[in-house]
């Protein structure tokens, strides 16, 4: 699909200062589990401990997008060695959100009217022979935001997947649900008889204790989404209970989880046969690319949503076979994975541009979102190759004035789109550049997808012998 009349938007646009505000490590539990929750007394715990995901070796992120307007989603979910079953249980959970939303599309005569799915991810603890994660489910235009969070765990000692509630010991359960009863009722938007409802049918207790995560301090958060203890108004709930109290009612393995929290140990061992990472690739770009736009025909290659693992390495051996250079939009929470990745592409010569943290439509959101958003992911984009980025492309290329005031990054869309999300065929992938490219495009892909990686050698073949330079998104703009 070709779409000339973004062009404008490539040259224009970006107004305050950015500030580069967070960490590239992943972030507390603010972020997303208690966004809009209702504290308790005892909810100003410390936060959860932020976990450098880069550490884990062999770490893959699993990533799904679509840029359909009328049913926009983005997924991402860790997948861990030595966790297969965890991951197994979050690819579930991700792939039966997902079965819903394209039912609601499929249903609507007009698509997901206004909706979006997001899934994203967050690391509580990846210690000694724990694993914690969070993933936060997002859907847009629907009653209270649709925010859903669900935390999985892995017991590498017993080569287990478990649930949250496993947390705590079987015979401590009892006591544990009367203590969050205590402490829920009497909050705006609950009463007794409600608290009392949402946890009288036994078999319902692991569905909605689903979101538990220690804190810093060994303290334990129980976060409640909306509806499940108040009234759906209300919103959310947190529950927060200090190390003293919480530790007693733990399991063996919440025990183990919560020192590992507290107190990382500095590896990750889940009994997992070691399997070869990918290398990552040495390139090394020799000099500034002095290419004369004016003069010859260039076009910018744009890969969105990476850096992927093993797809990113093999997309810049590519590049550098062909002495070709090209931007990567990535997202924030795979450059805090893969930060070895975008120092490769930055160190090849390619131009690396933002594109948010999670993949939200940033349109959506509110200023101060927008704002976290984009400078969290230049934050790690800097912690990653020492250069801030200049360029951002918004999600689904969705753009209002709110995103423009939000920041001073220069936004950057496109002319041609490959719509390689849609058909996972090399050849089709390939053929739609090469037979609908021309001079300047600022041509649209994704380096999460391995067909679409597939497509470059031919992509670069056939043009370079028609006299094509492949340039950055920058270099275009200057040489134009």
């Amino acid at each position: 699909m070709r779409t000339r009349l973004l062009l404008p938007s490539l040259l224009l646009l970006g107004s305050l200062s950015l500030t580069a505000a967070c960490s590239s490590g992943s972030s507390g539990a603010s972020d997303s589990a208690t966004a809009g929750a209702r504290p308790g007394p005892s909810s100003g715990a410390s936060p959860v401990r932020a976990v450098d995901p880069s550490k884990i070796k062999g770490l893959r992120i699993v990533n799904n997008s679509s840029e359909n307007s009328s049913c926009p989603f983005a997924t991402s979910y860790p997948d861990v060695p030595g966790a297969a079953a965890m991951a197994d249980a979050m690819k579930k959970d991700v792939e039966q959100r997902l079965a819903r939303f394209r039912s609601m599309c499929d249903d609507s005569p007009t698509g997901a009217d206004g909706r979006e799915l997001n899934i994203s991810h967050q690391f509580l603890v990846a210690s000694g022979d724990v694993v914690g994660i969070r993933l936060t489910t997002q859907e847009q235009g629907t009653a209270g935001g649709g925010l859903r969070t669900r935390t999985f765990w892995n017991d590498g000692k017993a080569g287990t997947y478990r649930t949250a509630l496993a947390l705590v010991g079987d015979g401590s359960r009892d006591a544990f649900v009367a203590a969050l009863k205590e402490q829920l009722q009497g909050r705006e938007g609950t009463d007794a008889d409600r608290v009392d409802e949402a946890f009288a049918d036994r078999s319902n207790v692991v569905g909605i204790l689903d979101d538990m995560a220690f804190t810093a301090d060994g303290g334990l958060r129980v976060t409640f989404d909306r509806d499940e203890v108040g009234a759906a108004p209300a919103g959310r709930y947190v529950v927060a209970f200090s190390k003293a109290t919480v530790t007693p009612w733990l399991s063996a393995f919440g025990k183990r989880a919560q020192q590992q929290t507290e107190q990382p140990s500095r590896s990750l061992d889940l009994g997992a046969t070691a399997t070869p990472t990918p290398a990552v690739p040495t390139h090394t770009a020799s000099d500034d690319d002095d290419t004369d736009c004016e003069k010859v025909h260039c076009i910018a290659l744009t890969f969105d949503d990476g850096p992927a693992v093993p797809e990113t390495g093999t997309l810049l051996t590519y590049l550098a076979q062909h002495r070709a250079r090209a931007t990567f939009f990535v997202v924030g929470q795979n450059v805090a994975a893969h930060a070895d990745l975008v120092r490769a592409e930055a160190r090849a010569g390619h131009e690396v541009g933002n594109h948010s943290w999670n993949h939200p439509d940033l349109t959506k959101l509110t200023p101060e979102q927008v704002t976290h958003q984009l400078n969290r992911t230049s934050a790690a984009i800097k912690a990653a190759t020492g250069t801030a980025p200049t360029v951002f492309r918004p999600p689904y290329g969705a753009i209002n004035s709110t995103v423009r005031s939000a920041t001073s990054l220069s936004p950057v869309l496109w002319t041609l789109d490959t719509e390689d999300w849609k058909y996972p065929d090399a050849a089709k992938i390939a053929e739609a550049v090469i037979n609908k490219v021309r001079r300047n495009d600022v041509v649209l892909m994704h380096d999460i997808h391995a067909t679409s990686v597939a497509a470059i050698p031919e992509i670069l073949r056939t043009l370079t012998a028609r006299g094509y330079h492949f340039v950055t998104v920058s270099h275009l703009r200057a040489t134009m």
